[in-house]
């Protein structure tokens, strides 16, 4: 017992190790902190003062009602750029050569999944504030801004490991972050900016049954204190599953890329 939790606590501290290295990388990189925090912010100021006063939200003011939408996005751009640096890791030699090093082989794979995630919450902290700068309030209390934490923090998971899929199968960092416009292309053809009520029959069809609406009318219901319905049991359904399978082939495509 004793051993494995000490094996258990090496991989742990290893991983650790790498994701400070990924963090430094993502903390240096400038066209990563534009990307994934500036331009949700951009977004989200083009969206509240020039879309905003087009679209009907109902009693809903329309900045509370697009933050949601705004944090799925960033979380999802914060993603991409993981994609990337797997991938160029992967192709550049740098997995092998860490291999060579008396570190838990988990950890490499680990410790940039790691980073995702706390890069992320970072992102995403910097755009509740600017949120609440520009007139964003929400009703919930402490325990539904804990589930909202926990749905975002699955959420995150969930698009790490697509990354993490996609970055280790793409031949090419281009490729890599092709996966990113089928994610943001289903953000927008859902209940992120805009209620689903207003678009045609097909196109609210594909909107009301994909993942991100679910996702997103969750945190948005529990942020404004609404009734939730089983948009949170649905979210979670979809996030959780999505982790199970993404996951299960990136490690199968990880085994056999560093075989």
């Amino acid at each position: 017992m004793m051993k494995i939790l000490s094996g258990l606590e090496n991989k742990i501290s290893d991983a650790v190790v790498m994701s400070g290295r990924c963090m430094r990388h993502s903390f240096r990189s400038i066209d990563t902190l534009i990307t994934v925090a500036i331009m949700p912010i951009m977004m989200m100021v083009m969206f509240v003062y020039i879309f905003g006063g087009a679209i009907n939200t109902g009693a809903v003011k329309y900045v509370d009602y697009i933050v949601p939408g705004i944090i799925l996005m960033c979380i999802m751009s914060g993603a991409a750029y993981e994609a990337l640096r797997i991938n160029n890791d992967l192709t550049k030699g740098i997995f092998d050569r860490f291999r060579t090093m008396p570190i838990a082989k988990s950890s490499i794979l680990g410790g940039h999944i790691l980073t995702s995630v706390v890069f992320n919450a970072v992102s995403s902290l910097i755009i509740m504030l600017f949120a609440l700068l520009i007139g964003f309030r929400s009703d919930a209390d402490i325990l539904k801004w804990l589930l909202i934490i926990g749905i975002l923090l699955l959420f995150t998971l969930a698009m790490t490991w697509i990354s993490a899929f996609f970055g280790l199968l793409a031949h090419s960092a281009e490729g890599a972050g092709v996966f990113s416009y089928i994610l943001l292309f289903m953000l927008f053809i859902s209940s992120a900016f805009t209620p689903t009520q207003s678009m045609n029959s097909a196109v609210r069809a594909f909107a009301d049954n994909q993942p991100m609406t679910p996702i997103i009318e969750a945190v948005r219901s529990l942020m404004l204190n609404e009734p939730v319905g089983h948009n949170v049991l649905t979210a979670i359904l979809w996030c959780v599953g999505i982790i199970i399978v993404a996951f299960a082939a990136s490690m199968q495509i990880y085994k056999h890329k560093t075989a």
